[in-house]
């Protein structure tokens, strides 16, 4: 779903003109904050029926208790409720909400349907919001507009300037050299290296930037190029999985830290556990979203699943950093099928810019004989799990071997088809909001 026409159509209609996001710039270390596009600065609250839309707050109330609502939900009633007085086109929403960002077909719809069930609605009776089929939506329940109460003086945001990260080098105990980097502010959160990253490329990349905004919300984020790659030392002799627990050893060390949560993504869940495993004493809670237990050839258990773990080995020398299409298509289709052209560009220029053809092949074949099916069971800290059921990259089965081998860990089923979950995407608003509250610890 892509808009065009969207600020003519509006100047047509008279509606005020939303204005986009300037494009993300050129800074190496800066990402520009997210687009202040829905909520009114006075704060004002809009009371309906038992509920309260507090703007200032930034929540929704029922009889005075705290609701959970998504974030993009509540953009999405701030919008309407702030607009009460007009019908609001589907093309006006998608713009403020969503800016300059490509948005699933699907994803409004969704919006709008949590919306309704946040304050006691249904697409059947539309009570508080009524559909205008083709056109748009409106605000149709009887609103109050209150006042809110003086907020109180606080000291400045920390983080009220564009995002930046601060990158570091420490060094192993064999003597690499691994480079790590810092973002946002608060309570740590260490984000284990994962297969192929580079610091400075991520931070600007359309697969990567939101999920690293998201992880420095309130908190500072650590994370790491795995030896190999990135801005971390490529030619090095030693490329075993030892050696990768042992450079997360090393990071947390150079950074500080003592007792910390854990969030890691794919071939970094193993190593969490590893880690995890070892030093229970520091881990505080561990989340792993698409991780697994035992990597390709490990749990192949017929010759079909052998060849098909190493088919993408194995061609790894021939195309890897070319502008191959058909080889960019299969790489990309594995980690983001349901991305855009400008995300599947981005992973072609990944293998050019993070490591060598043969590095590559290295660091794959380590992450494929991974098997930490004995240290699983070993791990003491709370643990969230979340795995997506149409991951291409690592079976589903996968997720839930992990949350069946680590003891009293909680599952969560994500229903998307992306390895890496993409901004726009429902499964996205789940992840981030299951995982703010197991951090916050509001669920084990």
């Amino acid at each position: 779903m892509r808009r065009r026409t969207t600020r003519d159509a509006l100047a047509r209609s008279g509606h005020p003109l939303q204005r986009r996001p300037p494009a993300c710039g050129s800074r190496p270390h800066s990402s520009p904050r997210d687009p202040v596009a829905t909520a009114p600065s006075n704060g004002v609250i809009y009371a309906f029926g038992d509920y309260e839309l507090d703007m200032r707050l930034h929540e929704l109330r029922r009889a005075g208790e705290r609701q959970h609502v998504e974030p993009q939900v509540f953009d999405v009633l701030a919008h309407l409720f702030a607009r009460r007085d007009r019908l609001v086109p589907k093309e006006e929403l998608l713009d403020v909400v969503w800016g300059h960002r490509y948005v699933a077909p699907t994803t409004l719809n969704s919006r709008i349907k949590h919306a309704r069930q946040a304050v006691g609605d249904d697409g059947a009776a539309q009570r508080v919001i009524r559909t205008v089929h083709g056109l748009g939506f409106r605000v149709v329940a009887n609103v109050e507009e209150r006042g809110a109460a003086p907020a109180p003086a606080v000291a400045p945001a920390a983080d009220a300037g564009p995002l930046e990260q601060r990158i570091r080098f420490c060094t192993a105990s064999d003597g690499v050299r691994i480079a790590y980097a810092t973002s946002g502010a608060g309570p740590p959160l260490v984000k284990p290296a994962n297969w192929l990253t580079h610091l400075e490329n991520d931070w600007e990349s359309p697969v990567w930037r939101h999920w690293l905004r998201e992880l420095s919300r309130g908190h500072t984020l650590v994370r790491y190029d795995e030896r190999g790659s990135g801005l971390s030392d490529r030619d090095v002799p030693d490329l075993s999985f030892d050696a990768w627990v042992r450079d997360l050893e090393t990071v947390v060390d150079a950074a500080g830290l003592e007792r910390f949560p854990v969030l890691a993504l794919s071939q970094g869940c193993a190593v969490a556990i590893a880690y995890a495993a070892r030093h229970p004493e520091r881990v505080t809670r561990l989340v792993l979203y698409g991780g697994y237990a035992q990597g390709a050839i490990a749990r192949a258990r017929t010759p079909q699943e052998l060849e098909e773990a190493t088919m993408l080995t194995h061609s790894m020398p021939l195309f890897w950093g070319r502008d191959n299409p058909a080889f960019r298509l299969f790489f990309a289709a594995r980690f983001v099928p349901e991305g855009t052209p400008e995300q599947m560009r981005w992973f072609s220029e990944l293998q050019r810019v993070t490591t060598s053809p043969e590095i590559a092949v290295r660091l794959r074949s380590t992450a494929a004989e991974i098997d930490v099916t004995d240290l699983a069971p070993r791990v003491r800290a709370q643990t969230l799990v979340l795995h997506a059921t149409g991951d291409a990259a690592v079976p589903f089965d996968q997720g839930r071997l992990l949350a069946a081998l680590v003891p009293g860990a909680r599952f969560i089923s994500l229903e998307s088809r992306n390895h890496i979950l993409l901004e726009g995407e429902p499964a996205w608003s789940r992840f981030t909001d299951e995982v703010r509250r197991f951090l916050d610890g509001g669920s084990r």
